[in-house]
């Protein structure tokens, strides 16, 4: 392919609004450290520094992406999958345990989340079993196949325990169903069965401080100083931002330390209190931005396999968002969800890179000229 079909074909508007979410994600991290570091920026240790060094390996990735053929994507598929579940249960054996959880393989210079490779790599082994079986989805059995793709890591990483990833990869199974041909009566019936079973899941398979989460959800003032804090205080931020916001740097929750994990989980809450609702408005206003252009890149592919590949890495950026900003504004459990590349994490910056670099060749490798 010619550097002429090259910029004809790929699309900068996707790079531009995802280094806007970061440097957006920049600002918003960099207040959320003053108190931590009132010297501003000195050193590789400052949350900035290493937000700023995952975006940049995440751009490098997503531009080596760009040239994967996206069928390399459907032949890697089983290889890909196999050694996420093989990364999912040595993070069960070994990995790093916080906060009574079990998230992270510590690789010595970085620490890697390994569900957030689990995400992707689903949602690649979904689209090449929905390509190559939509016209027999129709066959509950087919349908069950597809299920256990997303249960098998979805079970593992409930298991660490991390329900909110959990539910992501049943929302991207549901989706990519659907348009990979099942029956909407059948995928209904599934996820009514789901819904059914949440009481017996809350009372057999959650652990103790999922149930404490599920408590305080419905009444933070359980434990006012304890669990319950960091949901009152993310709610008394966003409320007392107001349209426009306490100023840049000027939050009171933030700076004086009373919103805890400002920089990742909370990196909303931080937005809202400081920048009100039109700078919370502007974030929505990037993401949405960010989806068309995805959804856009999946309307256009003429292959079945990218475009259901392309649809669920959009629902899951989708997914991701919704999560995250329901728990900063109560409308959801407390649940240990990123922001897309807004909030610290390394791991979910440069998968998120790459799941656009991804995006990005299939709009290089559509028809007329598929590669």
């Amino acid at each position: 392919m010619s550097w002429r079909e090259i910029s004809r074909r790929w699309d900068p508007w996707m790079v531009v609004v995802a280094l806007a979410l970061a440097a957006y994600g920049g600002l918003i991290i960099y207040s959320a450290s003053l108190s931590a570091f009132p010297d501003g920026v000195t050193g590789l240790d400052h949350p900035v520094v290493k937000q700023g060094l995952a975006v940049a390996l995440g751009l490098t990735l997503m531009v080596a992406v760009m040239a994967v053929p996206f069928r390399v994507w459907a032949l890697a598929a089983p290889v890909l999958y196999g050694l996420t579940l093989v990364l999912l249960v040595m993070v069960l054996l070994v990995g790093q345990a916080s906060l009574g959880a079990r998230r992270w393989l510590d690789l010595g210079l970085v620490q890697v989340q390994v569900s957030e490779m689990a995400k992707l790599a689903t949602v690649i082994v979904l689209a090449r079993f929905f390509s190559q079986r939509w016209r027999e989805m129709g066959k509950v059995g087919n349908l069950l196949l597809s299920l256990g793709l997303a249960a098998v890591p979805a079970l593992l990483v409930m298991v660490e325990p991390d329900l909110g990833t959990a539910i992501i990869f049943g929302v991207v199974w549901v989706v990519m169903a659907l348009i990979g041909g099942a029956r909407p009566s059948h995928v209904g019936m599934v996820v009514a069965l789901v819904l059914l079973s949440i009481p017996l899941t809350v009372a057999v398979a959650l652990a103790d401080y999922q149930r404490e989460r599920l408590a305080l959800f419905f009444n933070p003032n359980l434990d006012p100083l304890g669990g319950g804090f960091n949901i009152l205080q993310a709610e008394i931020g966003i409320g007392a931002g107001g349209l426009w916001g306490r100023g840049l740097f000027q939050g009171t929750q933030t700076q004086l330390d009373f919103l805890q994990a400002a920089s990742t989980d909370y990196a909303f809450a931080v937005l809202g209190e400081e920048l009100g609702l039109m700078g919370a408005l502007f974030l929505l206003a990037l993401y949405a931005f960010l989806l068309f252009r995805l959804i856009r890149a999946a309307a256009l592919a003429h292959d079945l396999f990218a475009r259901l590949l392309v649809t669920g890495l959009a629902v899951t950026l989708l997914t991701q968002v919704f999560i995250n900003i329901g728990v900063n504004v109560r409308l959801l459990p407390v649940t240990g969800i990123p922001l897309p590349l807004v909030s610290q994490g390394g791991t979910s910056t440069v998968i998120t890179m790459v799941a656009l670099g991804i995006a990005q060749g299939v709009l290089l490798r559509r028809a007329p000229f598929n590669l």
